[in-house]
Parts: C-alpha cells; sequence; structure tokens
C-alpha cells in the first residue's frame, strides 16, 4: 500500500513469481493487459538489471524497429524488454530468427502489450512454442492490502472474525478510485480527472488503431451505454436498437472492448463446454473505478443508494476472482449460472476439476436465504466444492450446509 506522504511506491504485484518463472523457462515471454495496468513498472523493478528496455511506444523508436529490424536488434542485443510490441508486430519475425539461433537461451526477450487479440494472433503466428504469455491486470485488492500472494478462501483455513480496522475504508476507496496503480501509489491524486483522461487516451490510441470503429463519439456512447448495463445479461439486438446501430457494429465494439482489456465477458456454466459459447453472455466494465466515472459516482453514498450499487459489487467480487487467477499464470475460469426456473449463482470458479460457486451480496448481514442459489447449485453438481456468499459485512458465518458468509476483505 502506498504512504500517506504522497511519494510514489512500487506495489508489490501478485504476478511476480509466474513471470520470473516463465522468464527461466522460455526463451520469451509476453506481457498483456490494459494500458496503465503496471507492466512496464513490474518489468522494471524486477528485470532493470538484467534486461535492457525498448519502448514502442515512441515514434522514433518504432520507426527504427519497423524500417531495419535486424539494425534494431543489433542496437538491443538479448535479454531484452520491448515494451508495447504490438506497434511494430513485423519485428516478431527477426526476433523468432533471434531465438531459434540459440534456442537453450531462456528469457531472451520480454514483449508486453496492451491489444490481446492483436497481439496473441502475431504471437501464435510466430513465437508459438517459444513464449509464455502472462496477463498483468489492474490492482487487486490483496495487492492493496499488501497480501499479493494470499491463497483463495478455499485454499486455506478461515476463522470467525470482524475485519481489521479500517479495510472497509480501503473496500470503497477501492471501487470508487479502481485498481490502476497510479491512482494508489500517488494517494492524493485526483481520481475523476484522471479517469476522464484515461478515457480520452483510450479513445484516441487503442481504439482509433482497430479498424472497427469509426465514430469515437457513437463508441463512448456506447461504453457508457454498456457501463448502465453493467452485470446483465448482453443483447446485442436491444443495445444496438437503443443506441441505433447496427447488430453487427455493437458485436465488432464489444470485441473491441473486449480485445483492449476494459470488460470482462462472462458466459454461462455448463457441463457442456460448447454451450457456454452459444448462450448470451454477462458483460462487466472490468475496472470498478471507470464505471464509477462513467456512471458520475463519485461518493459511498452514491454508489450505495443508487440503482448500479448491487453491480458495482458484484463486479468488484468478479474481479478479484479473475485477478487471482491469471496472477498465478493461469486461463480465467469463472463463469454464472442460471436456471430456467430463475435458481442463479452470480459465479462458478472452476479449480483442480472442481467447481466453487460464489454469490455476491451487497449487505452488511449475510442470511441464510443468500445462499439458496448455491445450495441448489450444489444438489444439482455434487461434485463441487462449499460455496461462499461474499458480503460487505465484517463477519465469517456458516450459512447451511452449503455456505459460508465471508467478508469481501477476506476473499
Amino acid at each position: 500500500m502506498s504512504p500517506s506522504n504522497g511519494n510514489p511506491v512500487y506495489i508489490s504485484r501478485a504476478l511476480e513469481p509466474a513471470l520470473s518463472q516463465a522468464v527461466k523457462d522460455f526463451p520469451a515471454v509476453v506481457l498483456t493487459g490494459p494500458r496503465q495496468a503496471g507492466k512496464t513498472t513490474l518489468l522494471k523493478y524486477l528485470f532493470s538489471e538484467s534486461h535492457k528496455y525498448a519502448s514502442l511506444d515512441v515514434p522514433d523508436i518504432r520507426a527504427a524497429a519497423v524500417s531495419d529490424p535486424r539494425g534494431f536488434l543489433a542496437l538491443y542485443p538479448p535479454p531484452v524488454i520491448f515494451d508495447e510490441i504490438q506497434y511494430a508486430p513485423e519485428l516478431l519475425a527477426y526476433i523468432k530468427a533471434k531465438i531459434d539461433s540459440s534456442r537453450h537461451d531462456k528469457g531472451q526477450f520480454i514483449l508486453t502489450g496492451s491489444q490481446n487479440l492483436l497481439l496473441s494472433q502475431h504471437v501464435s503466428e510466430t513465437l508459438a512454442g517459444r513464449a509464455a504469455v502472462l496477463t498483468l491486470m489492474p490492482l487487486s485488492l490483496r495487492e492493496v492490502y499488501g497480501e499479493p500472494r494470499r491463497p483463495l478462501p478455499w485454499e486455506r483455513e478461515i476463522g470467525l472474525g470482524p475485519a481489521a480496522e479500517g479495510v472497509f475504508d480501503i473496500v470503497w476507496r477501492f471501487l470508487l478510485r479502481g485498481g490502476y496503480p497510479e491512482l494508489w501509489a500517488e494517494p492524493d491524486r485526483g481520481a475523476r480527472p484522471w479517469h476522464g483522461s484515461y478515457i480520452q487516451t483510450y479513445l484516441e490510441r487503442d481504439v482509433r488503431s482497430l479498424r472497427q470503429v469509426g465514430d469515437l463519439t457513437q463508441f463512448q456512447s456506447f461504453l457508457r451505454a454498456l457501463g448502465a448495463r453493467h452485470g446483465q445479461l448482453f443483447n446485442a439486438s436491444a443495445m444496438a436498437r437503443d443506441l441505433g446501430l447496427a447488430v453487427n457494429t455493437v458485436r465488432a465494439w464489444l470485441s473491441v472492448l473486449e480485445t483492449s482489456y476494459q470488460v470482462t465477458i462472462l458466459r454461462p456454466y455448463y457441463r457442456n463446454a460448447g454451450k457456454r459459447l452459444v448462450k448470451a453472455p454477462k458483460v462487466y466494465l472490468t475496472d470498478p473505478g471507470v464505471l464509477c466515472y462513467l456512471a458520475g459516482i463519485q461518493t459511498q453514498e452514491q454508489a450505495l443508494g443508487g440503482p448500479l450499487g448491487g453491480p458495482l459489487f458484484e463486479g468488484l467480487v468478479l474481479g478479484e476472482l479473475i485477478k487471482a487467477q491469471v496472477s498465478r499464470g493461469q486461463e480465467s475460469r469463472v463463469y454464472f449460472w442460471r436456471t430456467a426456473t430463475g435458481r442463479e449463482v452470480d459465479f462458478v470458479v472452476e479449480h483442480d476439476g472442481r467447481c466453487v460457486p460464489i454469490e455476491a451480496k451487497l449487505s452488511s448481514t449475510p442470511r441464510p436465504r443468500m445462499a439458496d442459489g448455491i445450495a441448489t447449485f450444489v444438489r444439482d453438481y455434487p461434485e463441487s466444492d462449499r460455496g461462499f456468499v461474499v458480503h460487505a459485512g465484517d463477519m465469517v458465518l456458516p450459512l447451511g450446509e452449503h455456505a459460508v458468509a465471508l467478508p469481501i476483505h477476506l476473499l
């Protein structure tokens, strides 16, 4: 956590062990994640003494890399970090040749990028089998608390007890500010101007580079409309009708947001994995601070009393679950569950071949009925583990046979 004197500090990241190990195991490592998630800071913190550094976001450096790849790699021989590699994808073929000339050397190249789909396509075409791909998301609550590698609740013993003093001040501050490291490394910095600048930069730089977007004003309206539907089932036809857009445009723009890590698309849980791809998903904005900015939420009272209070808390829980998985170098395996009769569970987490059902409740008073969906899920999937009702209170409590109430700070 940041000190109160306002001096920027490095915040320890949960991904550090997986990233360090990948550099020891692979000739190349690709680190993806949204813009401003802290990729460059993390890499410089871990590898500044062992690797040179070049940012392809800088126009003259990018021009040198594109116009003379061989000369550029001679100027920056491995081990080296190339930041924002998606701006010079032509370089990847030459990096492949360098790797193949000394295939057994590990950690030769560390590459970063903030556009997942485009970067993954280029990497899979040129560096298949040569590169590990990891994702760095914005800060999690556990990283803000200074416990980045704390095990998940189903991996540890959880005792009864209240929250530590001041914990919920941090939770609500996190909801309003979001998880981008700069806002926590500089605690006195205003969150709202920062988010406004972030969204404008995102629109001008990342969105313009993706061809599906023409009118940035319409796209920004689409982003705000999506924020108003945070945590709801995504209906492309209804949104297209409301915004006066073509359905294919809505789907393409959602893909742009997912590609640049601005939204999380949550698919329904079925034993048959094929069904997960064809049924309607839920869509969440990835960062709660961005959502609060778009919705005009500036205080805890606005968040609690407004229609987005519950979805905002739900999205916070989802973010913590996803960040915990990807920070271990794992693929995110989180879903939602809903029956034809209306029974539902907010999240189902797959791990080690089993499932953990989780409900998110913006309440300080957990009650047994909050676990009804979990009980139904466990009856339908008896191989699943016990579930958790993650709440805004401060106590760990049993909620019947199949669930435990868990405060958000212990997730």
